[in-house]
């Protein structure tokens, strides 16, 4: 039982890490770099020495980032049904629409309904190279759904059952119909600390730096790109 969970668990990473250097461009690295230079780039954003200042990307991934988003999203915006059909891709083993619109909430700072170069990078920066108050911050806002800075049983709700959907048929053993809530008590009860039902953002951080399973996670995408 032990060896297909942590075979599941090795599998869900394998996917995550493609799906982020997919959609980020970093597989075309190879066409776009040789001999340690950058090639030609038909594509350059607009303010790059901004966002060179607002993520810890280089000018050079910048550059190769922009390459990628454009090859996908040559109208220079991800719109929330396009972002649906990517998560869709590589989680066909469930349904990953209800978390996709959860994550694209999140990437979507200005609430037009699109995601930007600007967007997506100034967020990916943070998953992949923020410092852990900052990745637990992004986390935070993420299931913060309503953004009134609590987590409420009800949102932590909606996102465990959007995430238990989206692994669908990968959870071993087969999950139970109440094994979202489960795991919405078990937050509640290690991160609500006075007890009113809702986790401020203090709590929040207090409870997932103390906790070393959740530490461990913070550093997953460290070597994506």
């Amino acid at each position: 039982m032990g060896h297909r969970r942590r075979r599941c668990k090795r599998r869900l990473l394998r996917v995550a890490r493609y799906l982020f250097r997919w959609f980020t461009g970093t597989l075309v690295e190879d066409s776009v770099v040789e001999d340690g230079e950058l090639s030609t780039v038909c594509y350059r954003p607009e303010g790059l020495d901004q966002l060179l200042q607002q993520t810890k990307f280089t000018r050079r991934e910048l550059q190769i980032l922009y390459r990628g988003f454009k090859n996908e999203c040559p109208s220079g915006v991800v719109d929330e049904e396009t972002f649906k059909l990517i998560y869709s891709q590589f989680f066909p083993q469930g349904d990953s629409s209800t978390y996709a619109h959860f994550l694209f909430e999140a990437f979507d700072t200005h609430k037009n309904g699109t995601v930007s170069f600007e967007d997506f990078v100034t967020g990916l920066s943070i998953i992949l190279r923020g410092s852990v108050t900052e990745k637990l911050n992004w986390a935070f806002n993420l299931y913060d759904l309503n953004k009134d800075g609590f987590i409420t049983k009800e949102e932590m709700t909606d996102i465990m059952s959007s995430i238990y959907d989206m692994m669908g048929t990968c959870t071993y053993p087969c999950m139970q119909n109440d094994a979202p809530k489960e795991h919405v008590d078990n937050f509640f009860q290690k991160m609500d600390k006075n007890k009113d039902g809702v986790v401020t953002i203090e709590e929040f951080l207090e409870s997932c730096q103390k906790d070393e399973n959740i530490m461990q996670s913070m550093h997953l995408f460290d070597n994506v790109i």
